[in-house]
Parts: C-alpha cells; sequence; structure tokens
C-alpha cells in the first residue's frame, strides 16, 4: 500500500507587510509592567528594547504607554528602566 504524503504549509512567512498588527500576542502574559508616569524620565530605554514594540510613544507629549494587545509580559523593560519607573503586576485576566 503506497503512503500518502501530508502537505504542510511551510511556518514564519510573512505573507504581507505588517500582519503582526492583526495577530494580538497579549493573552500570552503571566504578569504585565505598569509605567508610573510621575517616575518616568522619557529615557525610552523601554522603548528600544522591547522585542514586541509593544511599548509606544506619543509624538507629542513624550509620554510612553504600553499597548497590552500586544504586550507578552517578558519583562525586559522592567528590568531595562533605570529609575525602577516600571514594576510588574500579576495580570488578572
Amino acid at each position: 500500500m503506497a503512503e500518502k504524503k501530508k502537505k504542510f504549509e511551510q511556518g514564519a512567512v510573512v505573507t504581507e507587510p505588517g500582519s503582526s498588527r492583526k495577530c494580538k500576542t497579549g493573552d500570552w502574559r503571566t504578569f504585565r509592567p505598569v509605567i508610573d508616569q510621575g517616575k518616568c524620565i522619557k529615557c525610552y530605554q523601554c522603548w528600544q528594547v522591547c522585542p514586541d514594540a509593544a511599548i509606544r510613544v506619543d509624538e507629542k507629549t513624550g509620554v510612553v504607554s504600553i499597548d497590552y494587545d500586544y504586550c507578552k509580559g517578558c519583562l525586559i523593560c522592567v528590568k531595562q528602566c533605570p529609575v525602577k519607573a516600571i514594576a510588574k503586576e500579576v495580570e488578572n485576566k
């Protein structure tokens, strides 16, 4: 009896530019980073190191925020912040 070959789709293929915006990955978190705006010195080190581009900087005000739809909770930003303006909280979804 001849074996039937299975057809598999190739993984990790970007089919169109910017398609990652369609895939919200924030549900993966156990902890969430929270920014204390009173302590933030706007050095943007957190923005530079975020592997998910989940940290946003308002162009007009310079205020840093986190887009929790895309933040996976790696907490690199917490470790990188020189003034400890970012804390971790348990995700309560």
